[in-house]
């Protein structure tokens, strides 16, 4: 509980801290007493902190990524001025430390904010890595130049809906869902969160004053697409997005994240689309301009139960793809 109250207090003067790690926003999506988080200290000051979220499922105990959540993991304070050896060595003395700290747990699962490159810690510590990509357009200051960097089909698909659609600003989270709704529908997916929770994370969110929502509309008072945009002081993200699948080809969704791209470039200097690792999802964002970016998805499995499990669902994998 120490450790939180530190934090939190952290959370408020680090302000290069991800959105998705900040207090309020874990208070939102786990609930205040459902998250915890690690610290390490040198000379009286924070340099290194980890939040995670513990959860019992059939007497085992994980550490899994919230809902709507991109990336948690460590967040760390370099010394000014370090080598870059030292930097290395510094990354290797709070990590262990971070590790050290974890709590019991048979499985353990975050996904790292880009920003953490080195990982080896982690390996000599008995995890494994995966790597998973966001895009990002790291440079807002030149809006010309952004749009320059679009692939052709964003910029047909942006002009073509920019003579059907306008694009609004709405509170309207009834909506908003509806659109959210449709989009999964069309994959014979459920919403994998509730509306109640989306609500939870709009009122912190507006609180906080780190939201928008845009919706492209026509003359005819018919919706094509939506985005949910949240930010820090560093960068902007595409948190989620819905269109209306009876509209074909508009061009709408391209228009409305050109909107959210324009707006955040008025108060951060980075848009992150959060990535996908869904091939027709990476290439619409790859088309936008934005780079590449690896971000490392972190696991551990110590329940030995966990482990036979996974180790029969690999050999029925096998066995079937034989």
């Amino acid at each position: 509980m120490e450790n939180k109250i530190h934090y939190r207090d952290f959370c408020k003067t680090e302000k290069h801290i991800p959105i998705f790690s900040r207090a309020w926003w874990l208070d939102t999506v786990c609930g205040i007493d459902n998250w915890d988080v690690l610290l390490v200290e040198k000379g009286g000051k924070i340099v290194a902190t980890m939040p995670f979220v513990k959860t019992t499922l059939k007497g085992n105990e994980f550490i899994q990524m919230p809902v709507l959540t991109q990336t948690l993991g460590p967040y760390l304070i370099y010394p000014q001025n370090q080598k870059y050896e030292k930097r290395l060595a510094f990354e290797k003395e709070v990590l262990t430390e971070l590790i050290k700290q974890l709590p019991e747990f048979g499985f353990f699962n975050q996904r790292f904010h880009y920003s953490i490159t080195n990982w080896l810690p982690f390996f000599w510590n008995g995890f494994s890595q995966s790597t998973r990509y966001t895009y990002v357009v790291d440079d807002l200051s030149d809006l010309d130049s952004v749009f320059s960097n679009f692939g052709s089909n964003i910029k047909s698909d942006i002009r073509k809906a920019d003579k059907i659609a306008k694009i609004e600003e709405t509170n309207d989270l009834e909506l908003f869902y509806g659109l959210i709704a449709s989009t999964f529908n069309k994959q014979n997916k459920a919403v994998p969160y509730s509306i109640e929770m989306l609500k939870r994370i709009d009122d912190a969110c507006v609180k906080e004053n780190s939201r928008k929502i845009f919706i492209a509309k026509d003359d005819k008072g018919q919706l094509h697409a939506a985005v949910y945009l949240i930010w820090d002081e560093t960068s902007a993200y595409y948190l989620i997005g819905g269109k209306n699948n009876e509209i074909k080809n508009s061009g709408a969704t391209s228009l409305v994240l050109w909107h959210a791209i324009k707006f955040a470039s008025s108060i951060v200097g980075k848009f992150d689309f959060e990535g996908s690792m869904l091939e027709p999802v990476e290439r619409f964002f790859r088309a936008f301009g934005a780079k590449q970016v690896p971000y490392f998805s972190i696991t551990k499995t110590n329940s030995k139960k966990l482990k036979i499990k996974n180790s029969l669902a690999v050999i029925k994998r096998t066995i079937l793809n034989k």
